[in-house]
């Protein structure tokens, strides 16, 4: 069995890392407050924190040596049982898997073909008009597909509160706007350019510029920009 030898009395907040993690962000846990929350409860004479940090210690504080302790070795622990340790086992082989996985590159919107080709399965076979959003970044990278209405088969209501919502939370530094008209007609209509041209006078206000709106049908797609309505 192993024995503690750490004091953890003086430690801030030791019994609050998920409120910590709330307010101040997980980069500011230490590794023992984010294993507290792996454990999620002590025993009667130490908290959670107190055992994650006697865990660390037996382990000379690195993660690599925790990564390499079995299940048997993890219930030596004075107030880990199989559940617990079951679930440091389940979390360090997360973190093995997510450091040799791939880093995902979203695709690069250069011209209107690039958002048709992202969103046209979208729209496939729609038989009412729906309207969505990409979100992109500085380097007009996707960052989000969000759809953010559905109407009848003549229109639907597209809601700038509720689109500027959305790509605010997505942290987007531009959008397209996109939807589809399932009579087949690539044409915009009057409301069409007047919607279009609202949004683009509230996205000036608040930094958040929409480059392009494209009207999606099975033929093909209109963009604005392509034929100078923005």
């Amino acid at each position: 069995m192993y024995v503690n030898n750490t004091t953890i009395k003086s430690w801030a907040e030791e019994d609050r890392p998920r409120e910590k993690l709330q307010n101040i962000g997980r980069a500011s846990l230490t590794n023992a407050e984010l294993i507290a929350i792996v454990l999620g409860s002590g025993t009667r004479n130490k908290s959670a924190v107190e055992l994650a940090k006697e865990i660390l210690v037996a382990n000379d504080d690195s993660l690599y040596k925790l990564g390499k302790m079995s299940q048997v070795d993890l219930m030596k622990f004075s107030g880990v049982g199989d559940a617990k340790a079951i679930s440091i086992i389940a979390v360090m082989e997360l973190g093995r898997r997510r450091a040799s996985d791939e880093i995902p590159i979203p695709p690069k919107v250069s011209q209107a073909i690039d958002a048709y080709n992202y969103v046209k399965s979208d729209f496939q076979d729609l038989e009412h008009e729906e309207f969505r959003v990409l979100g992109l970044s500085r380097s007009n990278r996707i960052l989000g597909n969000k759809l953010v209405s559905k109407g009848g088969r003549s229109g639907t209501v597209a809601d700038g509160k509720l689109i500027f919502k959305e790509l605010l939370d997505m942290k987007a530094s531009s959008c397209i706007l996109l939807h589809n008209h399932p009579s087949g007609r690539l044409m915009p209509s009057s409301q069409d350019l007047d919607l279009t041209k609202r949004l683009i006078q509230f996205g000036k206000l608040i930094d958040l510029p929409i480059i392009d709106h494209l009207i999606i049908a099975d033929t093909g797609y209109y963009s604005f920009v392509e034929n100078g309505k923005i």
